[in-house]
């Protein structure tokens, strides 16, 4: 019979946070389990260095610039509940495919791919329309701005694009109605009061909003409805594996498929009374170890229920350990990459090289580490013919079905290339020559690092991929992971002799590559990205501030 499919994602976790990964202070014995008893990916390569992105090739099996999910502006993910981007309902996703073979689908914890296209409740892009039978969590992320007393990730943001602005309105404002008042110029004194009502408008409009942020953005849904607003951390990680292993209760009989999407460890951190403090790294590592505690009750529930022998589980990040995260009171909140140089929203190894663990009892081999380039991608293709699904053949699939490595009848990826996208635009890439051990990786842009001598951009919280923010290479730098994984030592004409070659052939490639992309709609552009009041979810109304809690009663 078809197998069950576990998949488990953790958010913004670092490769080096895991003891099967080299951590030694980080008690992780559940997830350690998995690669004992199981296959450890040591290349393991996220789709993006971005929530958004990374999730939606992971669901599809496609680079995200393939599904639109790949953004040309600046911001990279929704921030938003109420914006009208997301998964495009032409993408055709694992749960889609695997609901059509009689694989009863859940979707547990975070989605962050959009919700609503035209109305409050048409809800084109929410997972109850790519797939799944069942979903609890939230449509968005978790953000500081949805636990009282953690900061804003907006307001350095905010302040940096805004302040400039409001300067220069006020200034202008000031000077006109000086003008006005001494006689030099005449202005209709309705256009000035005009102006003046426009600006305290919009600006109230947006004090309003970030004030109210919260509730209109920080909900838990049960499937289309709203059932905790504003969202509560209390157990918050206890409820989600409860819903998770009710949920495999529920369908022992028949195949399931079963997302485990954890909040942790996205800040605002979290951990329940009985992690919190218990750890050797802060508020960060109890997150840690109680999201390990979880993945253990999820393997409990399988031997109970009789069904490890009979179940492919996966646990994986959605990119690296955010390493600019520092909370208020100067305590590190982010991850740790390891030797990877960088973290997320980077595609230096530390933002994209991550975690990935498979088991399947008497399948797959045990205890095995292959050291080949995977990707989130391969889940896709792999998950599709374990269920005896037919893969489509009216699109491109990036993706390759891992059973064969995993079994060990090859020994080398079908991945030879790999593009690394900075959003929309193509950063690096990857080359695993046939019949060579070196991996090389060519980087046509890096980011600017501020600190300049610091791993990450501190003074704007991410590194973004925009000029003003990266240097360009020309020639672009180029580095043989084989003998470099940290990247440190950039190769020249002087070091490596094939150096020209190689980047003749990553060029024909990435022309190769190009020429498979087509135009679609830009799920992240500025028009899709931003509030829009009439898709606002509430489940009471706005001067009740949209509160309710179905969830603790």
């Amino acid at each position: 019979s078809n197998p069950n499919i576990i998949l488990m994602m953790a958010d913004d976790l670092g490769i080096g946070d895991l003891g099967c990964y080299g951590n030694r202070t980080l008690r992780t014995p559940n997830i350690d389990r998995l690669a004992e008893e199981g296959v450890t990916l040591t290349q393991h390569i996220a789709a993006s260095p971005l929530c958004t992105p990374s999730r939606a090739a992971f669901l599809t099996g496609r680079y995200p610039i393939r599904s639109g999910m790949a953004a040309f502006s600046r911001v990279g993910v929704f921030l938003f509940s109420a914006s009208s981007g997301g998964l495009p309902s032409e993408e055709i996703t694992f749960s889609k495919l695997l609901k059509q073979r009689g694989y009863t689908t859940a979707l547990i914890g975070k989605w962050h791919l959009g919700m609503n296209c035209e109305s409050s409740n048409d809800f084109c892009h929410h997972p109850l329309s790519h797939g799944f039978d069942y979903f609890y969590g939230l449509t968005v992320t978790n953000f500081r701005d949805c636990k009282p007393g953690q900061g804003s990730v907006f307001l350095k943001g905010i302040q940096k694009s805004l302040f400039i602005p409001i300067q220069i309105a006020g200034i202008t404002l000031v000077s006109l109605a000086v003008v006005q008042y001494i006689g030099l110029l005449k202005i209709p004194f309705q256009a000035l009061g005009c102006c003046l009502l426009l600006a305290a408008i919009s600006l109230a409009g947006l004090i309003f909003f970030f004030y109210h942020f919260r509730h209109l953005n920080c909900f838990l849904m049960r499937d289309h409805e709203i059932i905790q607003q504003p969202l509560s951390y209390e157990n918050l990680t206890e409820r989600l594996t409860k819903e998770a292993v009710q949920f495999m209760e529920r369908n022992t009989d028949e195949p399931f498929l079963l997302v485990l999407s954890y909040l942790h460890v996205h800040t605002a951190l979290y951990a329940s009374k009985n992690f919190r403090g218990k750890s050797k790294h802060g508020l960060y590592g109890d997150a840690v170890e109680e999201m390990d505690w979880s993945v253990g009750q999820v393997l409990d529930a399988l031997e109970e229920y009789n069904l490890s022998h009979k179940t492919l589980v996966y646990f994986t990040s959605d990119q690296g350990a955010h390493v600019e995260e520092i909370s208020s009171s100067g305590e590190v909140h982010g991850g740790h990459n390891g030797i990877y140089k960088g973290g997320k929203s980077m595609n230096w190894e530390g933002g994209i090289r991550v975690p990935g663990l498979l088991r399947w009892s008497g399948v797959i081999q045990a205890g095995a580490y292959i050291d080949e380039p995977t990707s989130n991608m391969d889940i896709f293709p792999t998950v599709v013919k374990v269920a005896e699904a037919q893969l489509p053949s009216d699109r491109i699939i990036d993706g390759h079905d891992l059973m064969p490595l995993l079994q060990g009848k090859v020994t080398r990826s079908k991945h030879e290339f790999i593009f690394h996208y900075c959003n929309a635009y193509l950063n690096a890439v990857r080359w695993h020559p046939v019949n060579s051990e070196s991996v090389w990786k060519v980087f046509f842009f890096t980011p600017n690092f501020s600190p300049e001598d610091s791993n990450g951009c501190y003074d704007s919280h991410v590194c973004f991929c925009h000029d003003g923010f990266i240097t360009w290479h020309d020639p672009p730098l180029l580095f043989d992971l084989s003998r470099d994984p940290e990247e440190k030592v950039p190769l020249t004409p002087q070091t490596e002799s094939s150096f020209y070659e190689i980047l003749r052939v990553i060029h024909l490639a990435v022309d190769n590559h190009t020429r498979t992309l087509h135009a679609v709609p830009d799920q992240l552009s500025w028009d899709n990205l931003i509030w829009k009041p009439w898709l606002q979810l509430c489940c009471s109304s706005l001067f009740q501030s949209c509160y309710c809690d179905y969830d603790s009663e």
